[in-house]
């Protein structure tokens, strides 16, 4: 998926979240669901957090809503954080060589994060509609491929500022951004597979 396509999926996304939000503000249930749900992450007081302000957007019970919203915050926050690292590169006068090297490589693995993530999403939602085992079962398979292929390339953005050569301010301003959005789509990994494990259970 294009870069462009993918911004207006997430504008489309992202708008469709908020006016539900703005709408039913308050909805005791889906907040339950969700901290059990998220108690299968790898970080789970973060997963509560981010997926409670659109808990409007999750149907009680409903493990691919639920998976669903995490994929697209994740997708919506990687984008963010590869706009934030492109435009700090603007916005610093000079770098050092290995500086330059590696935010360069981080510009390109956080595009393709965003591209799998975009793909993850529509995946997600056509293998919601599989009614064959088979069928539900490849396209997981390819959402469950794509995403963690993303949190590789967020995490690989990490591995070009290591090292004591890198330490500093551009490093620590970039890592937390990264790490943040790394941890988003690892709870959306584990929401993703918890969602197959028991749709596969269901599906004859």
């Amino acid at each position: 998926m294009e870069l462009k396509n993918t911004f207006f999926l997430i504008l489309l996304l992202s708008t469709t979240i908020l006016q539900s939000s703005s709408a039913n503000p308050k909805r005791p249930e889906p907040d339950r669901f969700i901290v059990s749900s998220c108690q299968t992450t790898r970080y789970p007081s973060l997963c509560v957090h981010t997926l409670s302000a659109y808990s409007t957007m999750i149907r009680h019970n409903n493990d691919q809503d639920l998976a669903q919203t995490a994929l697209t915050i994740s997708l919506a926050r990687a984008r963010s954080v590869a706009i934030f690292v492109v435009k700090l590169t603007k916005e610093t006068p000079s770098f050092k060589r290995r500086e330059y090297l590696a935010i360069k490589d981080c510009i390109e693995v956080l595009g393709n994060s965003v591209d799998r993530l975009g793909q993850s999403v529509k995946e997600l939602g056509r293998a919601g509609h599989a009614v064959a085992s088979e069928d539900f079962m490849w396209k997981m398979s390819n959402v469950q491929t794509w995403v963690s292929a993303a949190l590789t390339d967020e995490t690989t953005c990490l591995d070009g500022f290591s090292g004591q050569a890198m330490e500093g301010k551009l490093k620590r301003l970039i890592r937390l951004k990264v790490v943040h959005v790394a941890q988003v789509t690892s709870n959306a990994l584990a929401l993703v597979n918890h969602f197959a494990e028991k749709r596969t259970v269901k599906i004859p």
